[in-house]
């Protein structure tokens, strides 16, 4: 059995050493690393070679990776950075694992060619100046091997113990038997299909019922896959944290069954909420679990090995037990676990970690999107861009001088957008070169300046520079998916100030890729209805596979009434009250027990909850708040007891409307005093007109889709179980609609009533 590692893993795990320094480098993006290697490339001799792949062995171990250029005219073999700024502010750790890979690629090469000797070199190019620095040196091909041989050594005790776990790993998943008595109703449909999907190598989007254990059926197959299909990972994506909650009961689940399972579980967390020191910055002379990071890291990483579920309690004892920081700890575990339970961001955003990792170490992994019907919504706010004027008249004032006259310029050229502007809103079908230009000079300006004084980094600046980096990044990518647009405001007198926002629509062509590139991805969620919406704005493959899983749910089990006397309409909001207070209070004193209302804003949920209060004090009012925090938000679901009776008030699409489970008598009935649409306004009716340029229907792209897909999600809380009653109510008098009607769920028995 061999172990293969890429160039760059092999060296981060044995030449870094000393502090983990994250101080603010103003690196150059993406596509300005791109540039800066075509042009290091482009001023070298004809026969200078590009991206040599080489690959080599040391006993079990396979190393590979790309050198990024060979001039055989010289024999001399370069490792490119680029980099702004000042070099000599380069840590010196970052500079000694720069020189261990070029030195095991000049190994690699020697080998390759017959080489007895070559000249190695670390090439930094200044993306601003466009000037290198090259620092060369001529080695033996002997002393290459030796190092080679030396790094390959000290990973080489880790890969063995890696490959037994793996052994381990494997043979247990093999045996794994599911972990309940039976499976649920679906859930055997659900699992068989998703191990038919990462066996053909295919994606699948899965819409199955609340309530069939989705995340318990969708992961024990992946398990029994790990074998026969040589996976390396398996990662579980969510977009909110009960869905984590929910895959970190699964495995515990799974151990519990399976005492014998070794499979190491990774919870990742926000580094916010990870951070033992919020107070201090990244680096050794701040902070105390920075200092001699690569040092301990050794000894937190094989004790964080040997436990199985390293959720955010378990990592965080480790790494303190090692005086490591938690939140770099669990990064690099993410290297050496099976499954890993994140966010959607770690795989999906700009420079996602997971995905990065996945690509550089060619791992097999097999992806989970968790509640799949989040991902639009999400993946556009990752490839969208915002700048307020606002905040950067604020900054002009209190910038330092160097700053001063990048930011008066990007202001002029903003407020010359302001021109042709007639209505607040406005949409462009052009980027804004010109202000682009500005704000590439600004970030350029800012970048030097921070470099210089570290320090300086902090407070409205800084979130101003990372908004105005990310405006950067996301208007090289414009094209005909994204809307540029321009929100004008009034301030005193004539002045007026504006936002500017890059709004991606389609995030296909980003999420595609991502999902393809893995050995299978499912998504999964109980609305994924219409499947095509989904996969034209996720980008899925032609030969996506699809199972809709049957309800395990009865329709006698959840009455669900159209009440289509009362429209919900904005201009009919005053008249709906009386008649919504009457429908709650007639309802829960016919059938007394816990009850969720949701409605379409806060203001709508308060006049309801007002007048209900009002006319009906004996009964037990719970409200949702704007911006509930976490123990906010339990406590309110905490009133829902088994003993209790009250109606909780909620906005449709908020924390109580998906991702919570309050079973049997802890909730018996809903109301949805909504359509779900979208707000009708400006930024929507764009959206409309672009969906309908690019898929013909923009109305149900912008509005009917994702409001029904609320709707859905908000009912399904009521039956969680087949053991569960229930009752739901449709209020608006647009349910009643054909179109509307077929989006709804097919074991729904649908009562149109005039109660």
């Amino acid at each position: 059995m061999s172990y293969s590692v890429a160039v760059r893993a092999l060296c981060e795990f044995t030449a870094k050493v000393g502090d983990l320094d994250l101080r603010f480098t103003p690196s150059p993006s993406a596509q300005e690393g791109i540039i800066g290697h075509r042009t290091v490339a482009s001023r070298r001799s004809a026969h200078y070679q590009n991206e040599v792949a080489l690959e080599g062995e040391y006993q079990q171990l396979r190393v590979r990776g790309r050198a990024d250029g060979y001039d055989p005219d010289s024999n001399r073999l370069e490792e490119v950075k680029t980099y702004r700024g000042d070099l000599d502010a380069q840590p010196a750790n970052h500079r000694l694992l720069h020189w261990a890979q070029v030195k095991v690629y000049g190994w690699l090469m020697c080998q390759k060619l017959g080489l007895s000797e070559i000249n190695l070199a670390l090439v930094y190019f200044d993306i601003v100046g466009e000037g290198e620095t090259l620092l060369s040196q001529p080695f033996q091909a002997v002393q290459l091997e030796a190092f080679f041989n030396q790094q390959c050594a000290v990973f080489l005790d880790w890969a063995r113990l890696e490959m037994q776990h793996r052994q381990a790993r494997n043979q247990a998943a093999q045996a794994l038997a599911f972990p309940h008595a039976a499976f649920r109703p679906g859930q055997r449909v659900l699992a068989e299909t998703v191990y038919k999907a990462v066996s053909t190598g295919r994606c699948l989007m899965a819409q199955a019922p609340t309530g069939i254990g989705k995340t318990v059926g969708t992961i024990f197959p992946l398990l029994k896959a790990l074998a026969p299909r040589q996976l390396d990972k398996l990662f579980f994506l969510t977009a909110k944290t009960p869905g984590r909650k929910l895959a970190l009961d699964a495995a515990q689940v799974l151990y519990d069954s399976h005492p014998q399972l070794s499979l190491r579980v990774l919870e990742l967390v926000a580094r916010d909420k990870a951070c033992e020191h919020l107070d201090k910055a990244c680096h050794g002379q701040s902070c105390p679990l920075a200092k001699g990071f690569y040092d301990r890291l050794p000894e937190a990483r094989a004790a964080a090995s040997r436990v199985r579920l390293l959720d955010q309690r378990n990592l965080r004892e480790v790494a303190l037990a090692h005086d490591v920081c938690p939140y770099y700890l669990s990064q690099e575990m993410a290297r050496w676990s099976d499954l890993v339970v994140a966010d959607y961001n770690y795989y999906f955003d700009f420079g996602a970690m997971l995905f990065g990792l996945a690509q550089l170490n060619q791992w097999r992994a097999a992806v989970l999107v968790d509640e799949a019907h989040n991902l639009v919504e999400r993946a556009r706010a990752m490839y969208s861009a915002s700048l307020d004027q606002y905040s950067l008249k604020t900054l002009r004032d209190t910038a330092p001088e160097p700053l001063k006259k990048p930011l008066q310029r990007l202001n002029r050229e903003w407020n010359a957008l302001h021109k042709d502007q007639v209505a607040p809103y406005q949409a462009y079908a052009a980027r804004p070169e010109k202000l682009l230009q500005a704000l590439s000079l600004c970030v350029g300006a800012m970048g030097d300046y921070f470099n210089e004084r570290p320090e300086a980094l902090s407070g409205d600046l800084q979130t101003f520079y990372f908004a105005a980096l990310q405006f950067a990044k996301v208007a090289e990518l414009f094209n005909e998916h994204f809307i540029f647009d321009i929100s004008k405001r009034q301030l005193t007198g004539k002045r007026s100030s504006s936002t500017l926002c890059l709004r991606n629509v389609v995030p296909a062509p980003f999420i595609g890729p991502r999902l393809t590139a893995a050995r299978s991805s499912v998504l999964f969620s109980a609305t994924l209805s219409p499947r095509h919406y989904y996969a034209d704005l996720l980008g899925l493959p032609a030969d996506t596979a699809w199972v809709d899983v049957e309800s395990p749910f009865k329709a006698e089990q959840l009455q669900v009434h159209i009440v289509e006397r009362i429209s919900t309409r904005f201009v009919h909001r005053q008249a709906s009250l009386e008649p919504i207070v009457e429908l709650i209070a007639r309802q829960f004193t016919a059938q007394p027990g816990n009850y969720l209302a949701f409605f379409s804003s806060f203001d709508y949920l308060q006049q309801v909850a007002q007048l209900l209060a009002e006319r009906h004090p004996q009964i037990a009012l719970w409200l949702q708040s704007r911006g509930m925090a976490e123990a906010e938000r339990q406590a309110f679901l905490d009133q829902f007891t088994q003993h209790s009776q009250g109606i909780g008030f909620a906005v449709l699409g908020g924390a109580f409307g998906e991702g919570i489970d309050l079973p049997g008598a802890r909730l018996i009935g809903a109301f949805v005093a909504t359509l779900g649409l979208p707000q009708l306004n400006p930024v929507n009716e764009q959206m409309k007109l672009r969906m309908g340029a690019i898929f013909g229907a923009g109305y149900d792209y912008t509005y009917l889709y994702p409001g029904l897909q609320k709707v859905v999600q908000a009912a399904g809380r009521v039956i969680r179980s087949q053991q569960d009653r229930g009752v739901v109510m449709l209020i608006d008098d647009r349910f009643g609609e054909a179109r509307v009607r077929q989006l709804l769920p097919k074991w729904w028995a649908v009562q149109s009533t005039g109660v």
